[in-house]
């Protein structure tokens, strides 16, 4: 029986690790093959540690463990060129592109009236000008051979004010702007555009964000803004990568410009 996305080959951002993988995982174990995509190396202003080519080469190897082939290549999302590069190196191997995840992100938390400038300028420039990149490097590509599926991931923080993130909220806000536009532009080219807005998930990520759970800690009041109707803390990866899947299948062929989210309820408080 053939997988969702099979013979379909998808770039995914942030790959190496966390959300990234598993949707890199997901998407192999129906048929697509990967170009993966990670900085690699550790940003200084951040306080927890990025992923490494260790963990590139742990992706590669379970996408390889399902059979399909993938091209992994260290960039970092804030570089334009870089993500071309790797693009066409993906589709140069790969054969094509339909498929587009850009998923890589950077989280740290602060008062509004402590963010380091170089921290907003980091988080900006990752979260949201690396979600640009990505989307223009990947459409090129799209649009070449006749259509595909960019999926962005957003946040929670894409519709709340969440406290103490101001440059991620800024971000991920911005992030549901661009992809409706860019719906729009590219829907004449076959091309979807959605956004996935997940409540915290279980990452590396999320574990270290001791920050903003001292300063959540410190500030009681603000805490319920965090918590889900459903009674969960965090989702698992693979709860997100299953509705990547389906927006990347043609399950989801007539939807674009959706701002979908798997919050458990967080948003609707």
């Amino acid at each position: 029986m053939a997988g969702r996305v099979e013979g379909k080959v998808a770039f995914i951002t942030g790959a190496a690790r966390g959300q990234g993988r598993s949707h890199a995982i997901r998407l192999a174990e129906e048929g697509a093959d990967i170009v993966a995509v990670d900085i690699c190396h550790d940003y200084d202003p951040v306080h927890y540690g990025l992923a490494t080519p260790d963990d590139l080469a742990l992706t590669v190897k379970a996408v390889e463990e399902t059979g399909r082939r993938i091209v992994a290549v260290e960039a970092d999302v804030r570089d334009a060129d870089a993500l071309r590069a790797a693009a066409d190196r993906g589709v140069a191997e790969l054969g094509r592109l339909d498929i587009v995840c850009a998923n890589a992100g950077i989280c740290t938390a602060f008062p509004w009236n402590e963010v380091p400038g170089q921290v907003w300028q980091d988080i900006i420039d990752t979260n949201l000008t690396g979600v640009w990149n990505t989307m223009v490097a990947g459409a090129t590509h799209l649009v070449a051979g006749g259509g595909g599926s960019i999926i962005c991931t957003g946040s929670t923080a894409s519709l709340k004010g969440l406290p103490f993130l101001a440059p991620y909220v800024a971000a991920k806000h911005g992030i549901v702007g661009i992809a409706r536009s860019m719906a729009n532009e590219l829907g004449t080219k076959n091309v979807r555009v959605n956004v996935v807005v997940p409540a915290g998930v279980d990452t590396p990520m999320n574990e270290r964000l001791d920050d903003l759970h001292r300063l959540v800690d410190e500030n009681p009041e603000l805490g319920a803004i965090y918590t889900n109707a459903l009674d969960i803390r965090y989702l698992d990866p693979g709860d997100v990568s299953d509705t990547v899947l389906f927006l990347a299948s043609d399950e989801a062929k007539y939807i674009t410009g959706l701002v979908l989210t798997i919050d458990g309820g967080n948003t609707i408080r």
